[in-house]
């Protein structure tokens, strides 16, 4: 008997049928002869529709309230999951993420997990229960308050819960059949990935790809937790994410990944650029200013610092953020501005950022000069740069960003004959 976790998106019990789909095949799991803890997210676009509410009420909600008000979509999703299990003839019992023992800092929205204490949920299934807990939501132990983890976040519940429970395996369930070398919503002859690393996979899902929240692949990577994607909607094998050699998790002689040289594209509509204009070109004020901005909370990601304007002894830095993130910064540093003493802010929305992503880039000559010729032919232009070793990334236009992915997708040839199965999803 071995211990598996299940994670359900909203796309697969989005609604009564789809649940009852999925109790089905947790039932199914169980009577393999596994213990069985399933983790749902809320149902279909359930959260949007509780942010679009939340919105008509006030456009200032305060934090503690939304995060009580977005918690709701996954506890209806688990009672309801709970009664078609128990339809079965199986017994389940339902968790909120509190009940289940996930513990986390105490920021509103974007909390993160401190500690894990499933000992409600090793009781249920010792029991031979089936557990079911609410994806996205703790505790903090600090303040006493329900915190919620940010979208995607029951992915990261479902990992940690993994890692808490020595469960063999994570399968995170949504609505394609894997991790493709593309979104298969924009590019349809992307072809599906059947093991990839977990370095590539944070690669991908650090640059958009949101078929894995990055910090749940950053959780599995950290206590060595295999990952399988695949799709409630069909019974194929899903994408692996294994540890790679010298992790916690060994991976076995034979076993290991072959990996081709470009792994996939993905890209990422949620970001937004800030410009600071007129930096004073000394040190210290670069600190200063990214400071400030993690005083706000926020999370950059590119950076890039121009040389300084001859004569002027000034410079302009740029990075990208979530939009969601970007009044909040924007507030901050223009709070900042006569003490840091730079001329002004610019902010655009309307971008997107194209990430390659690829074992062995950096020493295969060639990767760039495809890239950008790629682009070029597009007649895609590119605002920022970022590498690393095994990642390209560009900031374009977010009109554009489209063309870009087919573009880039075609050149490094990973078009596949088969057009990409998506069995559900809005895509919010």
């Amino acid at each position: 008997m071995s211990l598996v976790v299940q994670k359900y998106g909203g796309s697969s019990v989005s609604d009564a049928q789809g649940i009852k789909r999925v109790a089905q095949r947790v039932v199914e799991t169980q009577r393999q002869g596994h213990q069985v803890v399933v983790v749902v997210s809320a149902m279909g676009d359930t959260t949007d529709e509780l942010l679009d509410l939340a919105a008509q009420v006030t456009q200032t909600p305060p934090a503690r309230e939304l995060d009580m008000l977005m918690t709701a979509g996954e506890r209806i999703s688990m009672a309801l999951l709970a009664m078609a299990i128990h339809s079965h003839g199986a017994v389940a019992q339902s968790f909120t993420g509190s009940q289940a023992g996930m513990i986390t800092d105490g920021i509103h929205g974007k909390a993160r997990i401190i500690d894990v204490d499933p000992y409600r949920v090793r009781t249920a299934i010792d029991k031979g229960n089936i557990a079911i807990v609410a994806g996205f939501q703790g505790m903090s132990r600090t303040t006493n308050e329900i915190t919620t983890m940010g979208r995607g976040g029951s992915d990261t519940t479902a990992v940690a819960l993994a890692a808490a429970l020595d469960a063999a395996v994570c399968e995170i369930y949504t609505d394609v059949d894997g991790i493709y070398t593309a979104d298969p919503r924009v590019v349809p002859s992307a072809q599906k990935i059947d093991k990839i690393s977990s370095e590539e996979m944070l690669e991908m899902a650090a640059s958009g790809a949101k078929i894995l929240h990055l910090r749940s692949v950053e959780y599995a990577r950290r206590f060595g937790i295999p990952i399988h994607v695949r799709s409630s909607f069909s019974d194929k094998e899903g994408t692996w994410v294994l540890p790679s050699p010298g992790d916690k998790i060994k991976i076995s002689k034979g076993v290991a990944l072959e990996q081709p040289i470009i792994s996939g594209v993905a890209h990422d509509r949620s970001e937004g650029k800030v410009t600071v204009v007129g930096v004073p070109d000394i040190p210290g004020k670069a600190a200063e200013i990214f400071g400030i901005i993690a005083g706000a909370h926020s999370n950059i990601d590119m950076i890039v610092q121009n040389i300084s304007t001859s004569g002027t002894g000034r410079t302009d830095i740029s990075f990208t953020l979530p939009i969601v993130e970007g009044a909040e910064a924007l507030a901050a540093l223009r709070d900042a501005q006569e003490r840091v003493g730079f001329e002004k802010l610019l902010y655009d929305d309307k971008i997107g950022k194209l990430s390659l992503i690829g074992a062995g880039m950096r020493s295969n000559p060639g990767v760039s000069f495809t890239f950008f010729k790629a682009l070029s032919d597009a007649g895609v232009n590119i605002d920022l740069i970022s590498t690393s070793e095994i990642r390209i990334s560009v900031v374009t236009r977010a009109d554009l960003l489209d063309t870009a992915v087919r573009a880039v997708h075609k050149a490094f040839e990973l078009d596949g004959a088969d057009t990409a199965t998506v069995y559900g999803g809005t895509g919010r």
